[in-house]
């Protein structure tokens, strides 16, 4: 932020005294104070970890500061210095950052989720006059070489932020807007932009290989085919007119299932396009699915039974398994980047009194998945792709990491309705 605004100085007494207050009040304890420190020179400081939610911070400058998962949700960082600042991990959902300077910052793996980047108007004092006479001009957000790796951006407001030669590689930005935003010689590959807005943008140079760009809004902006290689574009009209007859499939497969085999049929979804089907699954008794190769990616299987469903080299990325019952399921070889599985069920399947199978995830792609709060006991992630993965509150007792001891895959459960039923009830 190039002016000749003064900022304040703390010391650290003073400012540890404010700090704790703060986190105080945003954790609803009695005594507890919001925190309102504008304009104050925070440059080089560490405040890793700190609980900074809801706080009032216009202006400030946090210029080389290590902000390594420190929260930020919600608060007003208008035109704030992050130059050059440690971020990763951040919290900063619907933040107000708002002609905030970002350039050279670290955010990889931040969540950014509704956070607003816009044009902002900056205060700016007089050069003639000192501070005596304030000015105001409008200036867009800086992200010039920033890095966003991994970072989650879902329905944030980027329009015009200039981010020439930004790192957005594995980013979840669906529903972003990206309007006028300047994107030229960007790394967007391996992207989640799923009904993204990038109508106006300034594209020239930028990689969008192995992206995800169902639904997303160009206008008269253009992608460079040959900067695309891989990327995933919108189901084809067969495919949408194909998730009729998936949608009686799966209602099939739960008659079959009630009925234990007498009525029904037991589906299959291998090599399907589900993406058409986005939130049919949700809440549906799916118990035993083979779904090999399919491609679910953004497919919500919010609180879905789906005890022993064999995904087995499925492209689920950005996929929703929270809730989920997947105990005993097989995800060996699948595409699980951003994958949500919070509070899943994902312990052994009882198979019979000596005998369980465990979820498998072996050799599967996995970076960024979210497992907090699930129950992880016993799966296995051999070989399996785990950066930036979190496990939170995870129970995780006898989960399996590291180097496969041997190369044999699991498969799905099998048999009967009133046989696999058995399994899942038993567990």
């Amino acid at each position: 932020m190039s002016s000749i605004v003064s900022y304040v100085k703390l010391d650290s007494e003073t400012l540890e005294a404010v700090l704790n207050l703060h986190e105080r009040y945003a954790n609803g304890v009695a005594g507890g104070r919001r925190a309102s420190l504008k304009f104050v020179d925070f440059s080089g400081i560490d405040l890793s970890g700190r609980n900074l939610a809801d706080a009032e911070l216009t202006g400030c400058a946090f210029e080389n500061a290590k902000l390594i998962k420190t929260i930020f949700e919600r608060a007003i960082l208008f035109a704030c210095d992050f130059r050059k600042a440690d971020l990763r991990g951040a919290r900063m959902a619907k933040a107000d950052m708002r002609g905030a300077n970002l350039r050279g910052a670290d955010l990889s793996h931040a969540d950014l989720t509704q956070s607003d980047f816009r044009e902002g108007e900056v205060a700016v004092a007089d050069k003639k006059n000192g501070m005596m006479v304030v000015k105001h001009r409008m200036r867009p957000g800086d992200a010039e070489g920033t890095l966003f790796v991994g970072a989650t951006l879902d329905g944030s407001k980027f329009n015009g932020v200039q981010a020439k030669g930004a790192d957005f590689q594995d980013c979840s930005m669906k529903g972003t807007k990206l309007t006028g935003a300047i994107l030229k010689d960007c790394n967007l590959a391996g992207a989640d932009l799923q009904n993204a807005d990038l109508t106006g943008a300034r594209l020239e140079g930028a990689h969008f290989e192995d992206a995800i760009l169902t639904g997303i809004a160009l206008g008269y902006s253009k992608i460079d085919p040959k900067m695309a290689k891989g990327a995933l574009g919108d189901p084809s009209d067969s495919a949408k007119i194909r998730a009729i007859q998936l949608e009686n499939m799966a209602n099939d497969h739960q008659t079959w299932w009630e009925s234990n085999g007498t009525a029904g049929q037991h589906a299959k979804f291998d090599g399907e396009d589900l993406r058409p089907m986005t939130s049919t699954f949700k809440g549906m008794r799916l118990t035993a699915i083979s779904a090999v190769k399919c491609n679910g990616v953004g497919v919500r299987f919010l609180s879905t039974q789906l005890q022993g469903a064999n995904f087995s080299e499925a492209d689920l990325r950005g996929a929703c398994f929270a809730g989920a019952d997947l105990r005993g399921a097989n995800f060996t070889g699948a595409r699980l980047k951003k994958a949500d599985f919070r509070n899943a069920k994902l312990s052994p399947l009882r198979i019979s009194a000596d005998k369980t199978k465990a979820t498998d995830f072996t050799g599967a792609e996995m970076r960024y998945a979210n497992f907090d709060q699930a129950d992880i006991r016993e799966a296995i992630f051999y070989d399996a792709d785990l950066l930036g993965t979190s496990f939170r509150g995870a129970q995780s007792t006898g989960a399996k990491r590291g180097k496969s001891p041997t190369a044999e895959g699991a498969t799905a459960a099998t048999g009967t309705p009133a046989a696999v039923q058995a399994q899942a009830n038993a567990a």
